[in-house]
């Protein structure tokens, strides 16, 4: 039974009992406020990794695509855009020549005053390699002196981490800085890497960042790791809020200029052809075997690595893949340009101002169909030339992406843009 307070007996003094009447009713007060704050900092913990994720991912793209056409030339009327936010502006700019704009010079342009000829030629080719041999250089640097757990995907250490593994420092502030600017640098580079997997990592980092201002998690390491042995809905439902805030974030920066969450996003007017399943099964095939392969290879390459002396100069050993790469890369167009917009020339459709070499496709005004009929033309010498070109690119691809993963940078195996 509850207890009379002993003030509240003396009826002589009965005023003596409201200031423990007011104390107790401050103290439920502020433990409703307590209760509410530690139920909501949840979701308040997920609404703040998904923008911070959602604005480092868009912030990574846009500084990607201007740091790789940095290699190859700049913006006069401003620097910070790349090659196709400076042309979009441009009033001279024609279909045929989509990427030439006066205000986009190149290197050899901007110095000597030539874009055309040997001179100008090897002036680009001799600044394209000391730019990639410059930001391999500067993120390698930064990873080995500041950042050592900055290395690699992080996927593997975080499945470890899930597990209930515990490694100091690995998602710590350092780690998150230096991982977001060398995943620049290293994609910028040129190596054959991509920066999917080190966002996974990124994420992480923001997770752990927040989880620190609140006591709840950064004084309980076991509701922090709770996943590791123990998923629950409200769980679900909560890292399905932090996609949606991430993605609702990029989608407001549009890092790539077409109002999509994504890069690849196609749109098909014609239907599929049954012919077509063949090559799709060839390729599925293809996609296996060199998974295969690049597994087997990749991993002697890496025990090469670790027993003999290889192992012990990472940074000279990024710096020689990227010499080699970026050597080898530039005289062909398709493995000069990025990934991501190799890719997605890759994924466009023809159209009859598409003025790629994919789609260089022979119009005879004497046929019956309409011209963007794309299918039923024959192809011309630039598709021809581009698939001697592509399949240059993909047996180089395939040969350096063995030996760049597994190096001690930020970086993603990329497979699929092989196939």
């Amino acid at each position: 039974m509850f207890e009379e307070p002993l003030c509240c007996r003396d009826v002589h003094f009965p005023w003596l009992c409201v200031p423990q009447i007011t104390s107790k009713s401050k103290e439920s007060f502020w433990e409703l406020i307590k209760s509410l704050l530690d139920a909501w900092s949840g979701w308040v913990v997920m609404l703040l990794i998904g923008l911070l994720s959602g604005t480092l991912a868009g912030v990574i793209d846009l500084a990607v695509d201007w740091m790789t056409d940095l290699k190859e030339g700049v913006c006069l009327s401003a620097f910070w855009y790349s090659h196709e936010q400076c042309c979009w502006t441009s009033n001279e700019t024609t279909f045929d020549d989509r990427d030439k704009c006066p205000q986009w010079q190149k290197w050899a342009e901007l110095m000597t005053g030539h874009a055309e000829g040997a001179g100008a030629y090897v002036l680009n080719y001799f600044l394209y390699v000391l730019w990639a041999l410059l930001f391999s250089f500067l993120a390698v640097s930064l990873v080995r002196v500041f950042a050592p757990y900055a290395c690699g995907s992080g996927i593997p250490e975080i499945k470890t981490i899930l597990s209930g593994f515990i490694i100091r420092g690995y998602l710590g502030k350092w780690t998150l800085l230096i991982k977001t600017v060398t995943l620049v640098l290293a994609v910028s580079s040129g190596l054959s890497l991509g920066k999917e997997g080190p966002l996974v990592h990124v994420a992480c980092c923001c997770g752990n960042l927040f989880c620190s201002l609140f006591s709840k998690y950064s004084k309980n390491e076991g509701k922090r790791r709770e996943v590791s042995y123990y998923f629950p809905l409200k769980t679900l439902w909560r890292s399905f809020f932090a996609a949606l805030v991430a993605a609702f974030t990029l989608r407001s920066i549009n890092p790539f200029g077409n109002s999509r969450l994504v890069l690849f996003y196609v749109e098909y007017h014609t239907p599929w052809y049954m012919a077509e399943l063949v090559p799709f099964i060839l390729l599925g095939v293809f996609g296996g075997l060199w998974g295969t392969l690049f597994i087997r290879a990749n991993i002697a390459w890496c025990r090469r690595r670790k027993t003999t002396q290889l192992g012990k100069y990472p940074v000279l050993e990024v710096i020689a893949v990227t010499g080699i790469t970026a050597v080898l890369a530039f005289p062909n167009p398709y493995t000069r340009r990025s990934t991501s917009e190799l890719i997605s020339e890759l994924f466009n459709d023809c159209g009859a101002l598409e003025s790629s070499q994919l789609c260089d496709y022979v119009n005879n005004p004497n046929m019956s169909r309409p011209v963007d009929d794309i299918p039923d033309r024959p192809a011309g010498p630039g598709v021809y030339n581009a698939l001697w070109q592509l399949a240059l690119a993909l047996v180089f691809k395939i040969v350096i992406t063995i030996f760049t993963f597994g190096m001690k940078v930020s970086k993603r195996k990329r497979m699929g843009n092989k196939v």
